[in-house]
């Protein structure tokens, strides 16, 4: 029924509407104690694993078990907690690939526009050179499938799971707050400021198209031009 509504509407419009109305939202009303119980245990888990994980020096190989130690407890999380649904563009019975990747886009031009700031403020950049560096120094190929899985698993939990679990008290705003609360435990400013804007627009995205699908592409996009693009924009602008 959803997805023969308001066909004529072009997809900003239709966007706009749904974001308005709620009315692609899945998010139940009255989530379970079962999936409270669950995400807050795993908020707990995925949080110390996250800190460890991101804090290992780049070059040494635990780095890569520990990350995808972290996925795991993400996407464990998610499912156990209860249904995880995929989603599809506003009113229309299509997956929200294509809108998904064009707001990567625009949100990788806005980071790469910021990153020529952060290059020339040394107590910013020196953090996240230092996670870049797991890029450079490691196994690239590896380094880009666990950002990609990672991003994957953080979608499922915290627009999946944590969006739905906090459906009764604002789920946009509380599940872009935990995202970045949980981000916080790295020691990394900018990484929690990427964090929140992020989580923002993929809570909105979740919002709009009722699963779990468009944020993830949406984060992994994103993940991808930041891992490949960053560093040399950095080096750029501080040359």
């Amino acid at each position: 029924m959803r997805a023969g509504r308001y066909a004529g509407d072009s997809p900003a419009g239709r966007y706009r509407r749904a974001l308005r109305t709620g009315e692609m939202d899945t998010a139940p009303s009255h989530p379970s104690r079962r999936r409270v119980l669950v995400v807050v245990v795993t908020l707990v888990v995925g949080a110390a694993v996250n800190a460890w994980a991101l804090r290992i020096p780049a070059g040494d190989a635990l780095f890569y078990p520990a990350t995808a130690l972290l996925a795991a407890v993400w996407l464990t999380g998610a499912f156990a907690s209860g249904p995880i649904r995929v989603g599809c563009e506003p009113y229309r019975p299509r997956r929200p690939v294509l809108s998904s990747v064009l707001t990567a886009a625009a949100l990788a031009v806005v980071f790469c526009l910021g990153a020529i700031v952060v290059a020339r403020i040394e107590p910013l950049r020196d953090p996240v050179d230092a996670l870049l560096a797991h890029a450079t120094v490691g196994n690239l190929a590896l380094v880009a499938t666990l950002t990609a899985v990672n991003g994957v698993a953080e979608e499922c939990f915290h627009r999946g799971a944590v969006y739905s679990a906090a459906a009764r008290i604002r789920p946009i705003l509380t599940s872009t707050v935990v995202y970045g609360a949980v981000t916080a435990t790295t020691g990394i400013p900018l990484l929690v400021l990427a964090a929140l804007i992020l989580g923002f627009v993929t809570a909105l995205q979740r919002r709009a198209t009722g699963g779990v699908l468009g944020p993830a592409v949406t984060h992994v996009a994103w993940s991808m031009v930041m891992l490949f693009a960053l560093a040399p924009i950095l080096d750029a602008a501080r040359a």
